[in-house]
């Protein structure tokens, strides 16, 4: 079992917004797509999931066309996408209907996540004297729960392939940490995922392959730890009780970032680092901190995409 996304390319007129996509997950496991805003993540994601028409390629699941109608998909938009004036309930209820979940089925799992996610107060409202309060409807909810009923409805027929577009956006710290629980234990049943959000720890924590797009092409694909050292250890961050920039200087060393106390550095490579501290100990400098390391993700994307772009 497999997706395959080959060579997808849409254009609006003259203006091409996704070109020549092309990615694979062999296995369960969660792939990133990133971009900056109007890279064509957005875009590609609901390519992918047959709400926009393609102009090229072909999206494959199980070696068939991608149909979404027969195959057990979960979506998580980035935007909004409930009704804002019906029962939450019933919302939930078509929801699992459209996916074909019967619907003693469908009320077992909206139990559960109702709980899981903290939010029975507003699908099964309380009685109070006797009476029970009158249900919320979804334009009552924060953005958090809002975010919550619509995980809710994207795993309420128990996907195989789970799309997320910007799954921890507006969430507080707590809720954060409960969405990515919730993701953890989707992996861990061998789900396939897609994941598309603007923060890099989240990325390198869940996903083993990458795609970057900047302005709807392809600028960086691969597995994520492969791509890290690719770029070596050029990353090295120092600390010391005293002032070293004599000593950075004289090695030609760029200086990336200085904290008070701590200098962030890009080495040539490890042997310049090794030279630099070879030289710090001869001469007794105290060291409280010496650490060579790869790239984070957040620096090969600044470094892929730039760190200015308009904002869409």
């Amino acid at each position: 079992m497999s997706l395959i996304v080959k060579n997808i390319t849409k254009k609006y007129g003259d203006k091409v917004v996704v070109e020549d996509l092309s990615f694979s997950i062999e296995k369960p496991g969660v792939y990133a797509l990133l971009g900056t805003n109007g890279a064509g993540k957005t875009t590609s994601l609901r390519i992918i999931l047959g709400m926009l028409s393609k102009d090229k390629g072909e999206v494959l699941w199980k070696g068939n066309p991608l149909d979404t109608v027969n195959a057990n998909v979960g979506y998580l938009a980035e935007e909004r996408g409930l009704y804002p004036k019906y029962s939450l309930l019933d919302q939930l209820l078509y929801f699992a209907k459209l996916r074909n979940v019967p619907k003693k089925t469908a009320m077992s799992r909206i139990e559960y996540w109702s709980e899981r996610l903290s939010v029975n107060e507003y699908l099964f409202p309380p009685k109070v004297k006797g009476k029970t309060v009158k249900a919320n409807k979804a334009d009552q909810l924060s953005k958090g729960n809002q975010q919550k009923l619509q995980l809710m409805a994207a795993l309420i027929s128990d996907p195989e392939l789970i799309i997320l577009d910007e799954p921890l956006s507006g969430l507080d710290p707590v809720n954060t940490e409960l969405f990515k629980g919730i993701i953890r234990e989707e992996i861990a049943k061998d789900k396939y995922l897609i994941m598309s959000s603007h923060q890099m720890p989240v990325i390198e924590e869940f996903c083993s392959d990458i795609t970057i797009l900047d302005k709807g092409k392809v600028v960086l694909s691969g597995n994520l730890n492969e791509v890290k050292k690719s770029y070596g250890r050029v990353n090295l961050f120092v600390k010391s009780d005293v002032e070293i920039a004599s000593y950075i200087d004289s090695f030609g060393i760029e200086i990336t970032n200085k904290t008070p106390g701590e200098y962030q550095l890009k080495v040539l490579g490890e042997e310049q680092a090794m030279a630099f501290l070879t030289k710090l100990i001869q001469d007794k400098i105290p060291i409280v901190k010496f650490e060579l390391r790869e790239p984070s993700l957040h620096e090969i994307f600044i470094e892929k995409v730039g760190d200015v772009h308009e904002e869409k």
